[in-house]
Parts: structure tokens; sequence; C-alpha cells
């Protein structure tokens, strides 16, 4: 089947329906988009694109992303050094903190249990998670993995691996609808959840 553009624009088209929810017809809305966009629109988003693969890295500590490690949250001698809430990628970080409701650190796992996509326990940021456990402040672990097969999976491992450490590890309460992303979930729901977390 022949392409229905040449050369750079289909090249352009086919760059953006790679991206997580971007199909074809959204990839060709955008390349169009760029190519009537000002040639300072343009470089701006190219030179923002070059910019966060320069300069963004992963937090040594916590795994969230950064631009100087440790990212602000681990630097915070305001957090509470003795919590540490495990979520799965860095918008979940994100989501966490628009409740406003928690005051202690991260740390990102980098995915989720996936057998479907051939993602394991060895696939995930747990040594550093062990690590960060062996000093004396560390209280208590809240799960905060999205309700869904793979994050029920994961709370499933590492509750079982964490609980003989004789460190409290809780989970998110319910409120958070199955089969969501913490991404999604409005602050509320989410603020609610963190108050309402049971040992896992």
């Amino acid at each position: 089947m022949a392409l229905a553009y040449d050369g750079a624009i289909q090249r352009l088209i086919d760059a953006f329906s790679h991206l997580p929810g971007i199909g074809p017809k959204g990839a060709q809305r955008i390349a169009f988009y760029l190519l009537s966009a000002s040639e300072e629109e343009s470089r701006d988003l190219a030179e923002a694109i070059s910019e966060v693969k320069e300069k963004i890295r992963f937090c040594d500590i916590c795994g969230n992303v950064c631009e100087t490690s440790p990212c602000p949250i681990c630097a915070d001698p305001r957090r509470d050094h003795s919590l540490i809430c495990v979520v799965e990628e860095p918008k979940d970080v994100m989501s966490i903190e628009r409740t406003r409701e928690y005051r202690g650190t991260y740390h990102v796992l980098g995915g989720a249990i996936n057998p479907m996509a051939n993602v394991g326990t060895n696939d995930l940021n747990i040594p550093k998670l062990l690590d960060r456990l062996k000093t004396d402040e560390v209280k208590e672990i809240i799960l905060a993995l999205d309700p869904n097969i793979e994050g029920e999976a994961t709370t499933t491992y590492l509750s079982r691996l964490l609980s003989p450490l004789g460190i409290l590890v809780t989970r998110l309460a319910s409120g958070l609808p199955v089969g969501s992303d913490l991404e999604y979930a409005d602050e509320i729901t989410l603020g609610r959840a963190l108050a309402g977390r049971r040992e896992a």
C-alpha cells in the first residue's frame, strides 16, 4: 500500500504516530499544524525536545526526573524522609504532589510487573529501594501503584518482599477506580486515597 505523503512530512507523521496516545490521524493533524506554524514556534518545539534529552536525567536516589541529582524532593530537608511513597512513573509523583496531602519522599519503579510486555522484577528500580531501606530512618513505605492488574501484581510482590524487613508497608485506600491510572485521578480522590491508606 502506497503512503499518502512523501518524504519529510510522512517521516514527521510517522514520528508523531509512535508517541503514546497519538494515532495516525492525530499525528497527521500535528504534522500539518507544524507545517503552517511560524518558524519561531517550530524552532521552540525542536529546541524544547533537544533540551529535555540533553538536560533531564533520573535522580540517583528516587528515580524521579530532574536536571540535577538529587532531585528537589530528595534534597528538601523539610520533607519527611522516614516516609517513602513508591510509584510506577515520574508522572505519578506529580499526581500525588498536586494533592498537597503528602510530605514524604518518593521512589519511582520505572514501570510495573507485566509478563505480557516482558517486564519482570529485574526490570524495575527495586534494588535502589532496598538500599534506601538499610538506614534506620525509613519507617513506612506507601505502595501507590496504578489499580490495574500490573499495579496489583507489583504491589503484592513488593508487599511480600518488604513486610519481613520490619517496616510498615501500606497501600492507597479504595477510592481509586480499578483499571485507571493515577495520572487521571482528581486531587480529591487521590487525597482521600492517601489519607485512608491501609497496611498492604
